[in-house]
């Protein structure tokens, strides 16, 4: 008797899936940090923030950038999934 179990279904990696969920994201990624450093800039110019305060709120918008991201990812491996049974 073998100390692994046998497995009766390999996973296989789905390429086409992979590249599409990853292109897409490098696409959204650049608009959701693009957008947070300039909202960032422009909520610090609007509301006459000093730099530190303006990097703070940047910094804080990028944070939210990342969880917006890895929602995506998550949402968008659903759909398109990274692994198929081969």
């Amino acid at each position: 008797m073998s100390p692994q179990p046998a497995s009766t279904s390999s996973r296989q990696v789905y390429w086409p899936s992979v590249i599409t969920v990853i292109s897409a994201a490098i696409l959204i990624g650049a608009e959701v940090f693009g957008a947070a450093f300039a909202g960032g800039w422009a909520l610090a110019i609007l509301f006459g923030l000093n730099d530190t305060s303006a990097h703070i709120l940047q910094a804080v918008l990028f944070g939210l950038g990342v969880l917006i991201m890895v929602a995506f990812i998550r949402g968008a491996q659903r759909i398109e999934p990274f692994f198929r049974r081969g």
